[in-house]
């Protein structure tokens, strides 16, 4: 029987439309799916200018500026399709995308997932005009719904939740193309762990509550400077810290951490962050829709630290009206909520109990059995 081939679309601004992609990918690559998935970069494909102003743009504008992030954000939501800004943005990408469409045809897919607007607004506008026939899905990657994503001639789109699925309603796509599958995540995330085994792994006490800082400390001050005020707090806890590929901030924390023996465990760029959430009690992270979803899947609560307007504000806006996370908005704030929870561990249990039911570790299986299973996509409520 012949594989069904996906073609899987996303964009390198910011790494959680990558990381759903490649989610998606690595569930089809797992067999027993039916298909064979293939994921590209849009930005491999177009013109060197185009991309830095499409993604270094972009990153150093969250990072630099903040709140110009955030009024773009809502502008470009309420700006009319029809506006002038709007047609020189799509004149701007169709220049600068012959090379993605070359591509597409050349890989022949059978379906396409975008995880990203912008191949799926592309692709709209090309199934309009040129007879594209190969079935365009769309994966939100936030808990929340940007204009941007809502296009027409979409097989079908995928909600992290009811209410992204209610907005989808809203913004005229039909119920019966909506399916609400959470936000794909790798594998792991889904697999049952061992908490004592785990922390065997990294020499930590698995009896002993344990907090995971993790990425960057964009409003609260260097990975360092955060780490020494959550160790000088009174209690007996653990602290794990990522400093991805950060080599500064991970030699920084390193010395910290001798001064600080068996209490802090300073770790680099790693692929078992899977591993280090099953030793923590809570998690401080940045509120992005893919790290959330996997601290969602392994149960574990958080504390959403300085989210920048936009998305990650709408995503914590989500996470705390669930009862799954408290908000930190500076230093002093992060304090007194690790503070708060380490003094009432009913609280933090409530939370976990929360995050474990509101976890989805199947949603790229999810997608993919819609998407090969064809015909138009079961709606949920």
């Amino acid at each position: 029987m012949t594989q069904k081939k996906i073609l899987l679309l996303s964009v390198s601004a910011g790494a959680g439309h990558m990381r759903a992609a490649e989610a998606i990918r690595s569930h089809a690559a797992d067999g027993g799916s039916g298909a064979s998935a293939t994921h590209l970069d849009v930005m491999d494909f177009v013109s060197a200018g185009f991309r830095k102003m499409y993604t270094d743009f972009y990153i150093k504008l969250v990072n630099k500026a903040p709140t110009l992030w955030g009024y773009l954000y809502q502008a470009t939501h309420e700006a009319r399709a029809d506006s002038s800004m709007e047609r020189l943005r799509r004149g701007i990408e169709r220049l600068n995308t012959s090379a993605l469409l070359r591509e597409i045809k050349r890989s022949a897919p059978d379906v396409i997932i975008c995880t990203h607007f912008l191949p799926a607004e592309i692709l709209s506008r090309l199934t309009a005009k040129a007879g594209f026939k190969t079935p365009v899905w769309v994966q939100v990657t936030d808990f929340d719904l940007h204009r941007m994503w809502v296009h027409e001639h979409m097989a079908g789109y995928f909600a992290a939740n009811d209410e992204v699925a209610f907005r989808m309603r809203a913004q005229g796509i039909p119920a019966e193309r909506i399916a609400v599958t959470g936000i794909p995540i790798m594998p792991v995330f889904g697999v049952p762990l061992e908490r004592a085994v785990c922390a065997a792994e990294f020499g930590l006490d698995p009896a002993l509550p344990t907090i995971l800082l993790m990425g960057g400390g964009a409003g609260l001050g260097s990975l360092d400077t955060i780490a020494a005020r959550l160790l000088a707090l009174e209690g007996n806890f653990q602290l794990i810290v990522l400093a991805g590929k950060n080599a500064a901030a991970l030699s920084a924390l390193q010395a910290l951490a001798r001064a600080y023996p068996g209490r802090l465990l300073a770790q680099g760029f790693t692929d078992k962050v899977e591993r280090l959430m099953a030793c923590a009690d809570l998690v401080i992270t940045k509120p992005g829709g893919l790290t959330t979803s996997e601290c969602l899947a392994m149960g574990v609560p958080m504390i959403v630290n300085a989210p920048i307007p936009g998305q990650e504000e709408r995503n914590a806006d989500f996470l705390l009206e669930q009862g799954v996370a408290l908000k930190a908005f500076d230093a002093v704030t992060l304090e007194y909520r690790v503070r708060y929870l380490l003094e009432h561990p009913a609280k933090l249990a409530d939370m976990r109990d929360k995050a474990r039911a509101l976890g989805r570790p199947g949603a790229a299986a999810a997608v993919l059995a819609r998407v090969l299973g064809g015909g138009a996509v079961g709606a949920s409520s």
